[in-house]
């Protein structure tokens, strides 16, 4: 059994497309840069393909963006690097720099144009259940045991994997795609929106009334908007409303593990990291970041711009901008102020302590 792609290179064949090769030119105008060659660079290079600074071979572009890992260009054998300008002058004389302020981005740029997204494989699977009164557009791909329900609406290119499941009326955008054994219903998907296995979108929010006997359900007719350009982490959960939508912002980012409340509204291109709630009618500003397993307790507005540390606890309204930390969360410099003092006053009363605990000084003996 192989256990390693036969070429060596990053981008094994049997998961990844792989294209190229690429002159030097073809990659710079992708990643907006600069072409530098060093002295003993070739003219005319062409790449083969993308790998980390400590692996690149001649025939492949890797990139620098930290100066930690300086001595790593100083020996990396590729054919060409991309750095800032800062660097420019360290990449060794056989390698070509690729230069731009944001080496992170082209490099992100030039993977892409190496290892371009899987092309949708238009069909139905026989084992697929597709409504009669469901709506497929122009090269739809639908995975073995896919179910699409009555009504439901698919756009040009779009795929849905195996077992996932479209609920009665969702509409899905051109170029979505819909991971294996994930779930929409009362859901409205804008386009080029990316969703992972597992995903469960549109189920009934958290929401109950108190009765004399217990609980009593209380209808979530709302649904989910999810709009352009949105990606959903696997088995991630979003309520749909209750009495208004629950809205994912244009861009906006989901990793795994995240669960998002009835009524929540996230603006433009926020970013929602791992194991992170979000409780019900809280709405976040465009471009809000919230860290890994922090929690937001329902009915508050985050400002725009701001950033929720990991394992924040925000229980008010955060002003656009702020940096909060801590658990209640409280502004970060306010947070390391306490942090600060509870040290300084812990470490008075230990050594108040050990100067009461200690033995007295006996008196000189008189003679």
């Amino acid at each position: 059994m192989t256990l390693h792609d036969e070429t060596g290179l990053p981008g094994d064949r049997r998961f990844f497309n792989r294209a190229g090769p690429f002159n030097i030119s073809v990659l710079a105008e992708k990643a907006e840069a600069e072409i530098r060659p060093g002295a003993d660079s070739p003219s005319g290079l062409a790449l083969h393909g993308v790998a980390p600074l400590q692996a690149a071979t001649a025939a492949e572009v890797s990139f620098l963006d930290n100066r930690r890992y300086l001595p790593l260009l100083t020996s990396t054998r590729a054919g060409a690097v991309i750095v800032t300008p800062a660097f420019a002058d360290k990449v060794p004389p056989h390698c070509t720099a690729l230069v731009t302020k944001n080496p992170y981005l082209a490099w992100a740029r030039v993977a892409t144009l190496f290892h371009p997204r899987r092309s949708v494989r238009p069909g139905i699977h026989p084992t697929a259940c597709v409504a009669e009164t469901a709506h497929l557009g122009r090269d739809v791909e639908i995975g073995p045991f896919a179910v699409i329900e009555h009504g439901a609406k698919l756009g040009d290119h779009v795929v849905v994997a195996a077992h996932g499941v479209i609920g009665a009326g969702v509409h899905i955008g051109h170029d979505s795609r819909i991971g294996a054994h994930a779930s929409l219903e009362y859901s409205l998907v804008g386009e080029r929106v990316i969703i992972y296995p597992g995903a469960r979108i549109g189920q009934d929010g958290f929401g109950f009334a108190v009765g004399p006997t217990g609980f009593e359900a209380v209808p979530q007719i709302g649904r989910v908007i999810i709009e352009d350009d949105v990606e959903i982490g696997a088995n991630s959960t979003i309520d749909r409303g209750s009495m208004r939508d629950t809205v994912i912002g244009a861009g906006t980012r989901i990793d795994n593990l995240v669960q998002i409340g009835h009524n929540a509204i996230l603006g433009k291109c926020c970013i929602v990291v791992s194991q992170a709630g979000i409780s019900g009618s809280t709405e976040l500003g465009d471009f809000v970041t919230i860290a890994a397993q922090a929690g937001l307790i329902g009915h508050i507005k985050i400002g725009a711009k701001a950033r929720i540390g990991a394992q924040c606890g925000v229980m008010s309204d955060v002003d656009a901008g702020a940096d909060m930390i801590g658990s209640p969360a409280m502004p970060f410099r306010e947070f390391f102020r306490n942090v600060a003092w509870v040290r300084k006053a812990t470490k008075r009363e230990m050594e108040k302590k050990e100067a009461g605990s200690a033995p007295p000084i006996p008196e000189k003996p008189a003679i």
